[in-house]
Parts: structure tokens; C-alpha cells; sequence
């Protein structure tokens, strides 16, 4: 296996993008989300027709005021200068908490109140109580298996994906996918063990990590990634850097990586081989690498090609999605992302669409490129998943030249 750096001075593709439509949404979003997550719930189940005792109303009011009060100042000394875990661990409990409940209010508050009401159920007090129960308990039942979707190692997904351009010696190559590990607040050492012990069962040819290891420095999060070192392959262990990592002092995470045994391609590739045919595989940093600061980090695909045949297939791996666009331009054949978490938080979904030209699963772009978004194999910030469960994916490349065996 032979590597090769990036030699090329940077071109068009060291300026940083344009902000998206999601990102200048987002200069909004922590002023207006705290008020709507807490206030909206707190009107559908106290204000709107039940008729609750005063004391019910004034504990349940306090309580959604205490939440808004919360959840912000938790979430600043968890994740601001003081990096305070247990901070950290509260606001995130209280966003995600907040966020099942203002969907559920208002989805429960007039769909299920407008079935109740054509179904002539009870009177008005009756319908609006129904809908109250139906808010919390529902609320209660996601939020316990969200949790327990999160924590758990998660499922193995398995696909064959078959790429025109791959040798026939190169068919059968197994790729295990992990991405968007996430360690952070809650200590996750153990489940770091137990994914490394499943990616290891997988008998991978190579091994993919494609970002956002971590919430925090490399040094602070040292003892939950040390487990990835146990990872075993039978021709690589390959890493680019997510955004998280610009968070966090993201050379630190690359210096890392590498001691543990992992290749960090930052713009750059390696050529595997065997059976007489050869596969590129290419890695850039994160799109918002350029604008982090640090000395030679962006995202550079021309860098990361420099000096591979064009005519050999090529699988690059970029943290995010929206990266395809300059894939395909390029001719990749397979881009491997995450990013995403597959939305997290059913219906977050929605806005990571509004930022990125996937959520999950395998898609095609352009005539060649064919783009992987896996779900993610850990959790941001909120300990839940609802409705978009973690996944380590296994890819199985096939060849045309050769008749896909079982």
C-alpha cells in the first residue's frame, strides 16, 4: 500500500463556502428555541381548555419556567469556557426532553384534539385533558426508548454496493463504516469497547472513520477514544476530521488518531491493492476546516487526487454530505459520510435537509458518484434517538467484471 501527500498549492477550493440557508437560520435559532420549546407545551398542557386546579397550574407553569431557565444556563457552562460535564449533561437532557415535548404538543394538541372532536368525544375540558395525557405519556415512552436507542451499540447495517469502475480483484473488499463517535459529557468508554469488539467481528479489509470523534479536546476525551486502537483491519484504518474537531482543537484529534494506528487523510490518499487492481482511497478535512483558523486545514479534493491515475476508481471520505457536489464534478465513484445522525430527534430531520443533499443511506449524484450517509454511530448533545437508530455500516464493493457471490 502506498500513500501520497497533497503537494498542490490550494485553489479555488481553499475559500470557505457560502453560508447556507440553515446556517443563517441558525444566528437565530438561540434566541427564539428556548422560549417555543419550553412556552408552547406549557400553553397546549396547562392553557388551552382543562381547567386545571390553581395549584396544578401554578406547579406545572413553574416547572416549564424552571426548564427555560435551565436549559440555556446549563448548556452555556456545559459547553462555553467552563466545559463543565455535569453542566453539560443537563442542558443537553433538558433540550432534547424540550424538544419532544413541543413536537408532540403541537402535533397531539390539534390533530388529536380534531379527531377527539369530530369523534364527539367527551366535551371540550374532556378533549383538552386527553390531550395532555397523550402528550406526556407519549413524550415519557420516547424519551425512554430514545435513550436506550442512543446508548445502546448499535445494529450493523449491510449493504453491497457495486461500483462500475472496480477491478475484479477488488470485489468482495469489505468497508466498515463508523462515524460521528461523539464521546462527550456522559462517559461512553465501555461502549467505545463494545462498538470496537462488533466492528472487529465485521473482518473488515478496511476500516472508515469519517469525523466528529468527539465533543471536546483530544486530551479530555482521551480515555473513551483508546478503545479505537483495537480496531483491526486487513489493509487500513483511514480518518478525516468532522466539524466537532474544529471545536476542539482538531490537530489534536488527528495526532491522535494517528498514534492509535489510524491513517488521518487530510487531503490526501492511499492506494489499495489486490488481485492485480488498485482502489483510491481519498480523504479531505471538513468544509469548515478553511475557517477554523489552523494552519493547512481545508477541505482540498484536487490535493487529495493529486497524483492518482484518473482512470482507477476512486472512494473518498468526507464528514459531510453536501461535499458530493465537488465529488461529482471530480468523477468519484463512492463518498462515504455521516454527519447527519440520520436527523437524531424525529422531526429534526426536516432541517438537516434544508443543509445537506442527503439523510441517510446510499443515493446517486450525477452520472458516477455514489454517495453513503450512514446514520452515525454515537449521539450529539441530547441522549436520544428517535425514529433514526445509530448504525456501523458494513460495505461490501462489488464488481461488474465478475458475478456477485454470496
Amino acid at each position: 500500500m502506498t500513500d501520497t501527500d497533497n503537494i498542490r498549492p490550494a485553489g479555488s477550493e481553499a475559500r470557505a463556502p457560502r453560508p447556507s440557508r440553515l446556517h443563517r437560520l441558525m444566528r437565530y435559532v438561540p434566541l427564539i428555541a428556548p422560549v417555543l420549546l419550553w412556552a408552547v407545551p406549557c400553553w397546549v398542557l396547562l392553557y388551552t381548555g382543562q381547567r386545571w386546579p390553581l395549584p396544578v397550574t401554578g406547579a406545572g407553569t413553574a416547572l416549564f419556567a424552571l426548564g427555560l431557565v435551565a436549559m440555556p444556563l446549563a448548556m452555556v457552562r456545559g459547553h462555553g469556557r467552563r466545559q463543565r460535564d455535569r453542566a453539560a449533561i443537563v442542558g443537553d437532557t433538558l433540550l432534547g426532553a424540550s424538544w419532544v415535548l413541543f413536537t408532540w404538543s403541537v402535533l397531539l394538541g390539534v390533530l388529536l384534539r380534531l379527531a377527539l372532536t369530530v369523534a364527539g368525544v367527551g366535551g371540550s375540558e374532556d378533549r383538552a385533558r386527553i390531550v395532555t395525557w397523550a402528550v406526556l405519556g407519549g413524550s415519557a415512552v420516547l424519551l425512554a426508548w430514545g435513550y436506550t436507542e442512543a446508548r445502546r451499540v448499535p445494529r450493523v447495517r449491510r449493504l453491497d454496493v457495486r461500483l462500475p469502475r472496480l477491478g475484479a480483484g477488488l470485489d468482495g473488499l469489505r468497508v466498515v463504516l463508523v462515524t460521528d463517535t461523539h464521546y462527550g459529557p456522559l462517559d461512553r468508554a465501555r461502549w467505545s469497547e463494545r462498538v470496537c469488539e462488533t466492528v472487529n467481528t465485521l473482518e473488515a479489509d478496511l476500516v472508515c472513520h469519517t469525523g466528529d470523534i468527539a465533543d471536546g479536546t483530544a486530551e479530555r476525551r482521551r480515555a473513551q477514544a483508546l478503545p479505537l486502537g483495537t480496531v483491526r483491519s486487513t489493509r487500513a484504518r483511514v480518518y478525516v476530521t468532522g466539524n466537532h474537531e474544529y471545536y476542539s482543537e482538531a490537530q489534536g484529534w488527528v495526532d491522535l488518531m494517528d498514534e492509535l494506528g489510524w491513517e488521518p487523510l487530510r487531503n490526501r490518499h492511499l492506494l489499495l491493492e489486490r488481485g492485480g487492481d488498485t482502489l483510491v482511497v481519498a480523504g479531505v478535512d471538513d468544509v469548515t476546516a478553511a475557517s477554523s483558523g489552523l494552519t493547512g486545514h481545508r477541505a482540498h479534493l484536487a490535493g487529495a487526487l493529486d497524483g492518482a491515475d484518473p482512470d482507477l476508481p476512486v472512494l473518498l471520505l468526507a464528514h459531510q454530505p453536501k461535499f458530493v457536489d465537488r465529488a461529482a464534478a471530480e468523477g468519484i465513484d463512492l463518498q462515504l459520510s455521516g454527519h447527519t445522525h440520520g436527523g437524531q430527534i424525529w422531526p429534526f430531520h426536516h432541517l438537516v435537509r434544508l443543509d445537506q443533499p442527503a439523510l441517510a443511506g446510499l443515493s446517486r449524484h450525477g452520472t458516477r458518484t455514489l454517495l453513503y450517509t450512514s446514520r452515525g454511530t454515537g449521539f450529539w448533545g441530547p441522549p436520544f434517538r428517535v425514529f433514526a437508530p445509530s448504525e456501523i455500516t458494513l460495505l461490501v464493493l462489488r464488481s461488474p467484471h465478475l458475478p456477485t457471490s454470496p
